[in-house]
């Protein structure tokens, strides 16, 4: 039976409807993606999913007993726990005895012998509890967790008070992930990862989370790996569509056409019968051409389909910015550090007239302040910058100064773009053309800054940006705030064939948007390092997995420390086996690395595939990449003990 059900859900706020009649089920376990322009419903309805608000009308229904889980976006934390302590709290009961056990041993440092006897007493009892209560295996599944959404293990002993809002979000994020609820809410979990961070939670969501998941993300790369069916709340109801994001957007051009077809032939209908209702509306036919007046108001309540919202793409004409000099900025040595903290050091960087370039990396790695040292916001601490000639630079930042919020969305536009002579102000309709291909519709043109949402208005100065004839464009994290329909028409005008002709630097983690965008990368590795790569955001994933391959042959048998060991006690506890198997050989050592290469080698090969947009999307296909990984890790590990004891008793 379904885990949720949802049916004929309704909700208005005064005259504007959000649900009308929304209806849906969600299977145990299934991984479903909740999409739509902002607006149209989709915190509405995953509020009424929670109990947080009544609908006006329609039924929720929750399996019995079943837990429901929401990221909230202003999480409750205890400001005085450590960040692990905090995530430990997942594990309520086994958090409480741990403290109890972690104040057991604080009493032990200062006990008399006397005390000492209790006290041992109370953390055995203690310790039989906690290994009743799962024991110590949760430990690396917090610890996996945490790393994996970009927390270091300095950091695990950090006061909560102490980290800032996008850490607590995180933070957040993993204590949900490890509670493991039947339904986890999720809306926009990736707002405070980087790449890597969504990396892992895709891969977290898609191969290892047991329960069902509703997602709501802007993330695209995100929705296509980890869902397999979408549900869309457009115009207050929901359309479901199965499959990933890629296929959502190909089965919905289809139903838009069919829905267009039958649009204009009812459009064709009706003025036809308008027609005849005019022409006839006195004289003898008048009773009959009353007649037809009240089938077709009939015809327009009960049958009319809406017009369908497009999806297309409009092709924006954008005004030519002038022409910089060929070489746009020049740095030598260049290096910036904060106290004891390096961001980058020694950096030679050359961006010659027309160059698309991602800047990538972990959050506070350094990505904003290179920008600012390279357009001379910042001084660098070393080496020198100079920029090229006749530059005309466009800065998208993460917080809006000075904008006339008095403004119109129309008259903004109009205010900051130029006529496609790239001279004269624009006029009114260019400006109402670009709003138009930006996603604001004839009412919203009409909106003051001041009234949009925050997302609006990151789209307004975007489209303002873009059209205002900059020969350099400096986006930072421009899809933040965005839908992805707005995310989609950013990358379009942005991308290889679109209508954007200058330079760009691009400082984002929608990895979407950046294949689509940029061919060559400045890596941060967050260590003080920065690389220069010359290709697009898989090229660069592909490249790891090639150089990855490449140290797995050259140190093909290489083993941990703690794997030795483990292995040393193992082999002397297989001792009596190992002496009636006969003498091991330099021959047997040779055997037992070959197949460690040889499984090695398949293993970096299936990583190299999973770096591949196409076998990334498709989601059975990642599957079984992922379990042929897994099977050949198993094989791999006790393989690597026998090469270890081989090795020991060659010693």
């Amino acid at each position: 039976m379904p885990l949720l059900t949802v049916s004929n859900l309704a909700h208005a706020y005064g005259a504007n409807v959000v649900l009308d009649g929304a209806t849906f089920a969600i299977d145990p376990g299934e991984k479903v993606g909740l999409v739509g322009r902002n607006g149209q419903g989709k915190t509405t309805l995953m509020k009424a999913v929670l109990g947080r608000m009544q609908p006006d009308s329609g039924q929720i229904q929750l399996q019995r007993g079943a837990r429901v889980g929401y990221l909230s976006q202003d999480p409750d934390l205890n400001p005085d726990d450590s960040l692990r302590d905090s995530a430990e709290g997942a594990f309520k009961l086994l958090h409480e005895l741990h403290v109890k056990l972690n104040d057991v041993y604080d009493e032990m440092a200062g006990a008399d012998p006397a005390q000492l006897d209790r006290l041992m007493k109370q953390q055995a009892k203690l310790e039989d509890q906690i290994e009743a209560a799962g024991g110590y295996a949760i430990d690396h599944k917090i610890d996996a967790t945490l790393h994996g959404l970009g927390f270091t293990d300095d950091q695990f002993t950090l006061k909560v008070r102490k980290l800032s809002g996008g850490q607590k979000g995180r933070l957040a994020l993993a204590r949900l992930l490890l509670e493991q609820p039947d339904l986890l809410m999720l809306d926009e979990p990736t707002n405070h990862l980087d790449i890597a961070g969504r990396e892992w939670l895709e891969t977290f969501l898609a191969d290892e989370y047991p329960g069902a998941v509703i997602l709501v993300s802007h993330d695209r790369w995100l929705l296509d790996r980890v869902v397999r069916r979408i549900l869309e709340v457009e115009r207050g109801r929901i359309w479901e569509y199965p499959g990933n994001y890629e296929k959502y957007l190909a089965l919905k051009e289809e139903r838009q056409l069919t829905e267009a077809r039958v649009y204009d032939k009812q459009l064709d209908k009706i003025r036809q019968e308008q027609q005849f209702i005019q022409r006839y509306k006195t004289g003898q036919r008048a009773k009959q051409a009353r007649g037809r007046q009240s089938r077709l108001d009939r015809f327009k309540r009960d049958e009319l389909v809406e017009r369908p919202m497009s999806l297309d793409v409009m092709k924006l004409n954008l005004p030519k910015a002038p022409r910089s000099g060929d070489q746009v900025v020049n740095a030598e040595g260049i290096g910036k550090r904060y106290g004891e903290t390096v961001l980058f050091d020694g950096l030679d960087l050359s961006i010659s007239r027309g160059e698309r370039i991602g800047i990538i990396g972990p959050n506070g790695a350094g990505k904003t302040t290179l920008v600012k040292c390279l357009l001379g916001e910042l001084e660098p601490d070393e080496g020198s910058v100079r920029l090229g000639s006749r530059l005309a630079v466009g800065y998208y930042r993460q917080l809006h100064e000075n904008l006339d919020f008095s403004l119109t969305v129309w008259q903004y536009l109009q205010s900051v773009i130029v006529g496609q002579d790239g001279q004269s102000k624009a006029s009114e309709q260019q400006a109402r053309d670009l709003a138009g291909a930006f996603l604001f519709s004839g009412n919203d043109q009409e909106q003051a800054l001041e009234d949009l949402s925050g997302g609006e208005r990151s789209r307004a100065v975007l489209a303002g940006l873009v059209a205002s004839a900059k020969n350099l464009l400096v986006l930072d994290e421009p899809t933040n705030h965005l839908d992805i329909p707005s995310a989609e028409r950013l990358e379009q005008v942005l991308s290889m064939d679109g209508g954007y002709d200058g330079t760009l630097l691009l400082i984002t983690h929608d990895r979407a948007l950046l294949q689509a965008t940029c061919d060559r990368l400045l890596v941060f590795d967050g260590k003080g390092g920065v690389r220069d790569f010359s290709g697009t955001f898989v090229e660069w994933h592909q490249r790891l997995e090639q150089e990855n391959a490449a140290r797995l042959k050259k140190e093909p048998v290489s083993v941990p420390p703690e794997k030795k060991n483990r292995s040393k006690s193992h082999a002397k506890s297989k001792s009596k086996n190992n002496s009636s198997s006969g003498k091991i050989t330099e021959r047997d050592v040779e055997k037992l690395a070959v197949r460690i290469e040889a499984l090695e080698s398949r293993r970096a090969a299936i990583d190299a595939e999973l770096a591949d947009p196409e076998v990334y999307r498709d989601g059975e296909r990642m599957r079984k990449l992922q379990q042929e990984r897994q099977q050949l890790q198993n094989e791999l590990e006790p393989i690597e003990d026998q090469w270890a004891q081989a090795i020991e008793s060659l010693e």
